[in-house]
């Protein structure tokens, strides 16, 4: 059975994105006689970088995609333009400080720090002009349903008596104009600062001086104008940014000049942290690279393409960059914040609501979380599953008189966690109470150190876990004494315990009763907070010990069936796969004929369908409503796929170099039927069918929808959507005795 591919020629929507020239793919074609040749060269392997610039490119596409509302195609859009952020921040700041400290040692497929760059920023570049193209195309369609974002000259004169004042108010107290000149130098701008450069004359004077308003971050970048009735009768709301707004009123800030040239700019900085290995205090020494990363290297200045030469020199002289690092932008810069007008007062220009369901079997128990999953396991698909059981199973924990301990581990949460104040009650309430939280969690350093001192002046046991290793995983474990003995609850989860993000991520939450599975939680918190390395391991598997090793065993045993004529097949899913030893070895498999299945959402390094390589490899990409992010893996034990007697694991660990040596990740083995049938039989068979919102990846590096929802709309309606079937169908081990199961369809090729 296969998730194969239409055959028919892509139309110019079909085709996202490239990573490696046709050039390369004949050369590894015309090989198929020299397999140790193919094996050993580098073209094996997609770039990374470039790999997560596709993946970019296709939440750009949701954009245009006709089948998302309105509003939410202005989402993809602002999302993209995030993304583009954290990628320079992060990636591109690490390859730069490579470039800096002369290292030449190429990536995986062969490129130099250097060439990576040269790649990133022409792909880059395309994919920015793409953005502003959309953006154009977006506001014009937004013009036609009653909303604009619109330039000072289409102001009313109402309208910019009405901005005075909003600016007045909730503004200009906010803003400080800097004359620049040696008694005021340029100052500092932080990183994803937003500022406007101007050259001023002052009345009177021959001369011209510079000057520098920063645009603070403590006001919406988007300023809302008094809502007015429009031709039709309708409301219309109108929207002026900022840095339109701003010039407006420059007498306000520097009386008496005149504006001769002006100049918008945004920074974006190294905001990677690297934390000395014998780091003493890991909380003091956080707080100081947290202060640094406001002040990291720029890796990307971005400005006014139609602004004046001479101003543009001048604000690229003062704010220090280099030159490879600027980028003139003919558009609206800090497209990431557009996603601040979208808001709930135009639901039709936005996904139909969807509340999650909460799992029958737990209500079957009156709300009593424990007798529910004493009775059987239970596995929550969220978002179609709510949150709200993994926080009520925290919060019982915390009430009930009869529990006397929880761990759990915390890497991302919400600003008003449920979690935490769950976590705060039990500790108060005199439980034993340990949070490993982990404070390398980028982006979200900040919070969990905040978290950590209200914990622990709760009285909660906070451990910050290795100085070398993040930890990743996703436990908690309860023990409740019952019946004049120890019983263990414990839950593993596929992502964070983080509310918000869970209604719009898919992820999955197992929860068992089973002894084994709560021996090895306990097992591993003591390696994370003793450094206790496990003897031994029941139902799990922990990287950085042995979650590698026992992947690359279960691959080799599919090798082993296929070369003995038995069904031969593997089923993953994951976010990211990176990892040189996992890529070879799923090649080797391919090579033995294994049939190989892969929903890889982001960066994928693995070259699919080369002949001799990766014949029997298919790689699919699911983006649409919801983030997919769960992690899943199947083996076929020699029965294919799918089969009860396959050997499944869910996981918070993708196959990356991080996840599997540099991360303490979980991996748990699969047993209950039931729940091994809803992952298998109704989760990954109904990712494998999607055609509505899946891209198929070539061997030449091209994505291609695999349904054009474009020019195949009739077609489509009529194609298989997941995350629909998930809104509308019931899952297997939380449905309750009572209702229906509707299976997805089987397995079929488009042909």
């Amino acid at each position: 059975m296969t998730a194969s591919t239409e055959t028919k020629k892509p139309s110019r929507r079909k085709k996202a994105s490239q990573t490696a020239s046709k050039q390369d793919v004949q050369s590894l074609e015309s090989s198929e006689n020299h397999m140790d040749n193919i094996k050993n060269s580098p073209r094996r392997f997609f770039n990374r970088e470039l790999s997560w610039l596709n993946f970019n490119t296709r939440v750009l596409e949701e954009a245009e995609n006709p089948r998302h509302p309105l509003l939410e195609r202005l989402r993809f859009l602002s999302i993209s333009a995030n993304n583009l952020d954290e990628f320079f921040m992060v990636r591109v700041a690490g390859l730069r400080e490579y470039m800096r400290a002369g290292v030449t040692k190429p990536s995986l497929d062969g490129l130099t720090p250097d060439e990576q760059i040269t790649r990133i920023n022409e792909r880059a570049g395309a994919l920015m002009s793409e953005q502003q193209r959309l953006y154009r195309s977006l506001s014009k369609e937004l013009r036609d349903t009653g909303i604009e974002i619109i330039d000072h000259d289409e102001l009313k004169t109402q309208e910019r008596a009405e901005l005075k004042k909003i600016f007045v108010e909730k503004v200009f107290p906010l803003l400080t104009p800097l004359a620049i000149d040696p008694a005021h130098p340029f100052p500092f701008i932080p990183n994803l600062g937003f500022a406007i450069g101007f050259t001023l004359q002052k009345k009177g004077v021959s001369t011209s001086f510079q000057a520098l308003v920063p645009i603070p971050t403590q006001v919406d970048r988007f300023i809302e104008l008094p809502e007015q009735a429009g031709k039709d009768g309708k409301i219309v709301r109108r929207f002026i940014s900022l840095e339109n707004t701003i010039p407006l009123f420059l007498k306000m800030l520097f009386p008496e000049c005149e504006e001769k040239a002006r100049c918008v700019f945004r920074i974006v900085r190294d905001s990677d942290i690297e934390v000395e290995d014998e780091a003493e205090d890991l909380i003091r020494e956080f707080e100081i690279l947290l202060k640094r990363r406001r002040r990291g290297r720029i890796v990307r200045m971005k400005l006014e393409a139609k602004a004046p030469e001479e101003l543009k020199r001048f604000l690229i002289k003062e704010i220090e960059a280099e030159q490879q690092d600027v980028v003139e932008v003919d558009g609206i810069l800090g497209m990431a914040q557009l996603g601040d007008i979208i808001d709930k007062r135009r639901p039709e220009l936005l996904f139909k609501p969807y509340e999650p369901r909460f799992p029958e079997r737990i209500r079957e128990h009156n709300g009593d979380f424990f007798a529910a999953i004493r009775e059987k396991d239970i596995l929550v698909h969220h978002p179609y599953e709510s949150f709200d059981v993994v926080v009520g199973f925290i919060r019982q924990a915390a009430a009930d008189p009869d529990v006397v301990a929880i761990k759990q581990t915390l890497y991302r949460t919400s600003k008003d966690s449920p979690i935490i104040a769950a976590l705060i009650e039990a500790a108060e309430a005199g439980k034993n109470v340990t949070a490993l939280v982990e404070i390398k969690a980028r982006f979200d350093e900040e919070a969990n150190m905040r978290w950590a001192r209200d914990l622990e002046r709760a009285g909660v046991q906070v451990v910050y876990g290795f100085v070398e290793y993040k930890t990743h995983a996703k436990v908690s474990l309860v023990v409740r004494r019952e019946k004049g003995e120890l019983r263990s609850y414990t839950h593993f989860g596929t992502g964070n315990y983080h509310p918000i993000t869970a209604r719009i991520y898919t992820d999955l939450s197992l929860f068992t009763a089973d002894p084994a599975y709560g021996r090895d939680a306990g097992r591993l918190f003591n390696f994370v907070t003793g450094n206790a390395e496990p003897e031994k391991l029941e139902k799990i598997f922990m990287s950085p010990l042995n979650m590698k090793t026992e992947m690359l065993k279960h691959i080799d045993a599919e090798i082993e069936h296929a070369k003995a004529g038995r069904l031969a097949a593997i089923w993953a899913k994951m976010n990211s796969l990176v990892d040189p030893q996992i890529i070879d070895k799923l090649y080797e498999a391919s090579q033995a004929g294994v049939t190989i299945e892969l929903v890889i959402r982001g960066i994928c390094c693995l070259r699919p369908g080369v002949p001799g390589l990766s014949d029997s490899i298919e790689v699919k990409s699911i983006v649409g409503r919801f983030l997919e992010h769960s992690r899943i893996v199947c083996f076929g034990n020699g029965l294919g796929l799918p089969s009860p007697e396959a050997k499944i694991y869910i996981t918070s660990a993708d196959w990356m170099p991080r996840n599997l040596d540099r991360r303490v990740e979980a991996m748990t083995l699969i047993e209950n039927p039931t729940v091994h049938r809803q992952i298998l039989d109704q989760i990954m068979v109904a990712n494998l069918n999607d055609r509505m919102q899946s891209w198929s990846l070539q061997s030449n590096g091209d994505f291609f929808r695999v349904i054009d929802t474009l020019e195949d709309e009739e077609v489509a309606d009529n194609l298989f959507n997941v995350h629909e079937y998930f809104m509308e169908n019931h899952s297997l081990s939380g449905r309750g005795s009572a209702l229906e199961y509707a299976p997805p369809p089987k397995l079929k090729p488009l042909g």
